[in-house]
C-alpha cells in the first residue's frame, strides 16, 4: 500500500509540473527548456528519453529530456562551440559537435562527459544522426565528397558504406540489423538506400516514376523516408525493396515527408494548408493530423521520432509557435495504447523510473 501511495504521489507531482494540453486521449508536453532563448526541437525517442537541440546562451546545445521540460541535460562537450543530437537508441545518443572549430560525429551516453568523438582520423568532418542496438551512422567528408558511415561506438570503428560507383551518400537511421540513408548516383540523381553493415550489401530503394528519393529511419524491416512523383516529395514507406514502396502521401496534402518508425507507425509532417505533424500506420488512408492536438498559437509542426513501449505510444517533434517570438518549441505526443488503460501520469512517471535503472 505505502509503495502504491508513493507510486499515486509521484503521478500527482509529474502532472502538476507539466506544462501541457490535453485533447481527446493524445497529450502534448512541451520539452522546450526554461532558460532557452531561441528554438528547440526534439529529435528522438527511445527507452524513455528523447534528444534533439535548444538554443541556450546564444548557441544551441545537444539535449537530453526524460518526458519533461525541467528534465533537460546538456551534452554540449567541454570545449564545443555548438552541438546537436538528432537520434537516441539504447540508452546513446547520437550527432554533431564543433570541436577545435570542426564539426565532429559525436556519441553521448546521457551526459556531457559522456562524449566520444566518432570522426575518423581521415574525415575532413562528420556527423551522427541514426543509431540503435549500439551501432552509429552518418557520413564522414573523405576527400572531396561524403560518405555514409556506420559505427559501434569508437571512431577507430568506421566503416565506410559508399557503395561502388557513388558519387556521395549519407546514412540517416540504424536499428541494429539495417541500415538506411542517401545515394547519389550521379548529378543529384538521389536514391533511398538500405544497408546491412557493408557497402557492398546496398540496396536501392528508389520506387519507379520517381524523380529522387531518400530513406531516414529503419526499424523492424520498415523504412521511411520521402520521394518525389509528379515534382511533389511524398512521405514513403518501404519493407526492404524498391518494389515494396507505399506513397503515404494523404489526400489533399501538398507535400509530405516521413521521418520516423516504429512499431509499424511512421511519423513525419504533411502540407495540409500548413505544416502538420503526421503520424501514419502502413497508408495514406490511415493518416493522423497530430497538429490538431496542437494550442492554437502553434503555426506548424512536424514530428520527427515515434516510439512504444507497450502502455503508451510517443511522438517527438517541434511546433512554431508565433506566440512566443516565432520560435520552433520541443515537443512530445503521448497516446495510451488501447489494452493498457493507463494515463499519462503513469507514463511519465514510468520515465522515471526507466532514468533511475539505467
Amino acid at each position: 500500500m505505502n509503495a502504491f501511495r508513493a507510486w499515486v504521489s509521484v503521478c500527482v507531482l509529474v502532472v502538476g509540473a507539466l506544462a501541457m494540453t490535453a485533447h481527446a486521449q493524445w497529450s502534448v508536453v512541451t520539452l522546450h527548456p526554461a532558460g532557452a532563448v531561441g528554438h528547440s526541437q526534439a529529435r528522438g525517442v527511445d527507452g524513455g528519453q528523447q534528444v534533439g537541440y535548444a538554443n541556450v546562451g546564444g548557441d544551441y546545445r545537444a539535449s537530453l529530456w526524460s518526458g519533461t521540460a525541467a528534465s533537460w541535460v546538456n551534452l554540449n562537450p567541454a570545449g564545443s562551440t555548438v552541438s546537436q543530437a538528432y537520434a537516441v537508441g539504447g540508452g546513446q545518443q547520437v550527432g554533431h559537435a564543433s570541436v577545435g572549430g570542426v564539426i565532429r560525429a559525436s556519441l553521448w551516453s546521457g551526459s556531457a562527459a559522456s562524449w566520444v568523438d566518432l570522426s575518423p582520423a581521415m574525415a575532413t568532418y562528420s556527423y551522427a544522426a541514426g543509431v540503435g542496438a549500439g551501432q552509429q551512422v552518418g557520413y564522414a567528408v573523405v576527400g572531396p565528397f561524403a560518405h555514409a558511415s556506420l559505427w559501434s561506438g569508437t571512431a577507430a570503428s568506421w566503416v565506410d558504406l559508399n557503395p561502388a560507383g557513388a558519387g556521395w551518400s549519407t546514412a540517416s537511421g540504424a536499428d541494429g540489423v539495417q541500415q538506411v540513408g542517401t545515394v547519389d548516383l550521379g548529378f543529384l540523381d538521389f536514391r533511398a538506400s538500405l544497408w546491412s553493415g557493408t557497402a557492398a550489401s546496398w540496396v536501392n530503394l528508389h520506387p519507379a516514376g520517381a524523380t529522387d528519393s531518400d530513406a531516414i529511419a529503419v526499424q523492424g524491416g520498415q523504412q521511411v523516408g520521402d520521394a518525389t512523383v509528379g515534382g511533389v516529395p511524398h512521405a514513403s514507406l518501404w519493407s526492404g525493396t524498391a518494389a515494396s514502396w507505399v506513397d503515404l502521401n494523404p489526400a489533399g496534402a501538398g507535400y509530405s515527408y516521413a521521418l520516423g518508425v516504429h512499431g509499424g507507425e511512421q511519423v513525419g509532417y504533411a502540407e495540409v494548408g500548413m505544416e502538420r505533424a503526421s503520424l501514419w500506420s502502413g497508408t495514406a488512408a490511415s493518416w493522423v493530423d497530430l497538429h490538431a492536438f496542437l494550442p492554437a498559437e502553434f503555426a506548424s509542426s512536424r514530428a520527427h521520432g515515434i516510439w512504444h513501449d507497450g502502455a503508451f505510444t510517443y511522438v517527438v517533434g517541434y511546433g512554431h509557435n508565433w506566440m512566443s517570438g516565432g520560435r520552433d518549441e520541443a515537443l512530445m505526443w503521448v497516446l495510451p495504447e488501447p489494452a493498457s488503460g493507463l494515463t499519462l501520469a503513469a507514463g511519465l512517471a514510468a520515465f522515471a523510473l526507466l532514468r533511475r535503472r539505467r
